[in-house]
């Protein structure tokens, strides 16, 4: 087994959170090779030394350690199958981290193709937002075998700041729609309370400095409720993909048996503000479809 500090890290995925972790790890000495569908997204980081590789295929051979954090499962299942995905062309040994917000059903079968080929997978999705990737406070919620964890986990501590086991291949998926679950209609809370202050006259930022300190505080009321007072609606999570997100989590729970209500909800509330043009928004422009009824 190679020594950490002199793997080669491959990274497919430099969007509004993936840059920022990529910035971490050069940071920090590591030699990391970027793949991402539009070149210019990686051109900061290229200038500061990562290495670009033209395809997925020419990434994975030239890397010992590969991160995938992309968009949809579909996206997923297209960087690691077929005949130029990392599945066919990762060497025995390889660690396979993917860290997008996918398919609790694909992580278990990236694991299972990753082990019959003798390569050692994770699914490993974040939360935290632009804010934790670049702060390295990321929330990492892992799932797959516990000795692959232990050798990476120097890289994950340089990411996040919280990195839990949470089982088996699919884990880590589960948990992270349980995390988005309790975002959806948190969401809806913080948003409400936000449409009702300024209809009873007071100072946003004087009731958030208030009530984000007590029993109402939450992440998103901290960090997101300031942006939306400020009119800022720039994505640290864009609403397209919470909406996949929601949509993962609402087919889960369907095969589960179980009834969400409230995240049921939450979606139909971000697929109204989807059409009305805030895909590519941040999340806390829900708040825009209260302010427009």
């Amino acid at each position: 087994m190679k020594e950490l500090k002199n793997a080669r890290i491959g990274w497919i995925g430099t969007g509004v959170m993936g840059k920022s972790m990529v910035n971490r790890l050069l940071d920090e000495g590591y030699q990391v090779n970027v793949y991402t569908r539009t070149p210019s997204k990686a051109e900061e980081l290229i200038e500061k030394g990562a290495h670009w590789q033209d395809n997925v295929r020419s990434l994975t051979m030239e890397s010992d350690i590969i991160f995938t954090m992309v968009g949809y499962p579909s996206d997923v299942e297209g960087v690691y199958y077929g005949e130029n995905g990392i599945l066919e062309h990762a060497a025995a040994g390889t660690y396979l981290i993917d860290l997008t917000t996918s398919s609790p059903d694909l992580a278990k079968k990236i694991n299972q193709t990753a082990g019959e080929r003798g390569s050692l997978a994770l699914d490993a999705p974040v939360s935290g937002g632009d804010v934790g990737a670049k702060q390295g406070t990321l929330s990492i919620m892992v799932g797959g075998e516990e000795k692959a964890l232990e050798y990476i986990q120097p890289i994950l501590n340089i990411l996040g700041d919280q990195i839990v086991l949470q089982g088996p291949a699919g884990a880590g998926q589960f948990t992270k729609m349980c995390n988005q679950i309790a975002i959806a209609s948190n969401m809806m809370g913080v948003s409400e309370a936000l449409i009702y202050a300024e209809a009873a006259g007071l100072d946003p930022s004087t009731v958030l400095e208030s009530i984000s300190g007590g029993a109402a505080g939450s992440w998103s009321l901290s960090n997101l409720t300031p942006r939306v007072i400020k009119g800022d609606l720039e994505p640290g999570f864009y609403i397209k993909h919470f909406i996949k997100d929601m949509k993962i989590a609402i087919e889960s729970a369907e095969k589960m048996e179980i009834d969400l209500p409230g995240l049921k909800l939450a979606k139909q509330l971000y697929d109204r503000i989807s059409a009305d043009g805030y895909a590519n928004s941040g999340t806390q422009a829900l708040y825009q479809y209260y302010r427009t009824k």
